[in-house]
């Protein structure tokens, strides 16, 4: 069966898969090195940036981009601008030389898929993880108590019985750390409302000649390659996209790429769908349908006696314990989380402790940032206030 589906630059249909040429195995991933060599002042790279510099799908450009960071030869920047940078190794990955291989053998169709690579038996028994587990950005992850375990071997556990998990808290609490420091192995999605389903599975993009080729997105990535797949901020997409990822997380263990010649993809032993949801963050809706489909649900929360743990100076952690204690008791809609916690001392090493104490204060949403800015100085003294310039020297 074929489809009726047009290219928006021509409005002829794409060639069929196999017919256009494809990029050689690697080399998608050595063109966004490359383009991230290329950003002045070492700046940062989004998915869809990149994406959109090399006319290429976002979803195949995240995977190239996770897999460069995976590997050393990129920094995630992390939270909020989930962007990319160069680093010491980028430039060595830029001219890395390709195979001459494709990245998939130029005869295969719905009916005869790709081979997966092989992959080490999946082990029957996750041991216990108590101890810091190294993430991609080499940023230590302390597991947390969960369920008479630890929050580590928790998950691992539940891929193991493949079981689908939500993680639902407020942004900053470590979703995103947890995950990684779970799985190594982990494909990630940064879901927002504009995630189409070309995001996730892939869609048509130009090749040489004046053609198109179909490129696979992370979603059919981490299936074939049978790895986890986290969707962060999953609530935030479209239901209707978010209905391409059902079949797998409803046991079928296959999707139908209907704009592919209705390819087929099957998930490898191991595959995981694992979900992160902010549900205080504005358009997020976890609907029935979907709440029905992540079996457990794992509430993360900032862990503030941790905090003080890692070197956090203590008057931040107290300021953030007393805000949390006003946010559950619903007098303000916001209260520092770990991430604006390793913020503070990150700013205290790089400038001082009352300049990362205002910062503290200007992270507060504008309308609770009277009371924040009361408790903040209570705290570290009436003269702290947010980062302004001033006059000239």
């Amino acid at each position: 069966m074929t489809t009726n589906a047009t290219t928006p630059a021509t409005g002829t249909a794409p060639a069929a898969p196999g017919a256009a040429n494809r990029l050689r195995g690697g080399e998608l991933r050595r063109m966004v090195a490359e383009l991230l060599t290329q950003q002045p002042g070492n700046a940062g790279l989004t998915a869809g940036a990149a994406a959109r510099l090399l006319s290429r799908s976002s979803g195949a450009v995240g995977n190239a981009l996770e897999t460069l960071a995976s590997r050393g030869e990129a920094d995630y920047m992390g939270q909020p601008s989930r962007a990319y940078r160069a680093n010491a190794n980028t430039a060595a990955a830029a001219t890395a030389v390709i195979s001459t291989r494709t990245t998939e053998p130029a005869t295969a169709t719905a009916a005869t898929p790709p081979v997966t690579p092989k992959r080490a038996p999946w082990p029957k028994a996750p041991a216990l993880v108590t101890t810091p587990v190294r993430r991609p950005n080499g940023q230590l992850y302390h597991p947390r108590k969960l369920a008479g375990s630890s929050d580590v071997t928790v998950l691992r556990r539940l891929r193991q019985n493949k079981i689908p998990s939500l993680l639902y808290g407020p942004p900053g609490t470590g979703k995103t750390s947890l995950v990684e420091a779970a799985f190594g192995d982990a494909v990630t999605l940064p879901g927002d409302s504009d995630t189409t389903v070309d995001d996730i599975v892939g869609g048509y993009v130009p090749a040489l000649g004046g053609t198109y080729e179909f490129a696979h997105g992370p979603l059919v990535t981490a299936m074939r390659e049978g790895r986890a797949f986290f969707i962060d901020d999953f609530t935030l997409i479209p239901a209707p996209v978010l209905a391409v990822v059902y079949p797998v997380m409803d046991g079928r263990g296959h999707i139908t790429i209907k704009t592919n010649n209705w390819e087929r993809v099957d998930a490898a032993p191991g595959f995981y769908v694992v979900g992160g949801h902010n549900p205080g963050v504005h358009g997020a809706v976890l609907s029935p349908a979907l709440a029905s489909r992540f079996r457990v649900k794992i509430e993360v929360t900032t862990d503030y006696d941790l905090a003080a743990r890692i070197g956090v100076d203590p008057k931040a952690v107290r300021v953030a314990k007393n805000l949390a204690a006003r946010h559950r008791k619903g007098e303000i809609g916001w209260a520092p989380q770990m991430r604006e916690l390793l913020a503070f001392k990150d700013a205290t090493a790089a400038l001082d402790t009352i300049t990362a104490a205002g910062n503290l204060i200007a992270a507060a949403p504008e309308e609770d940032q009277d009371i924040v800015a009361d408790v903040v100085r209570n705290i570290f003294g009436a003269h702290v206030t947010p980062l302004a310039v001033g006059e000239q020297f």
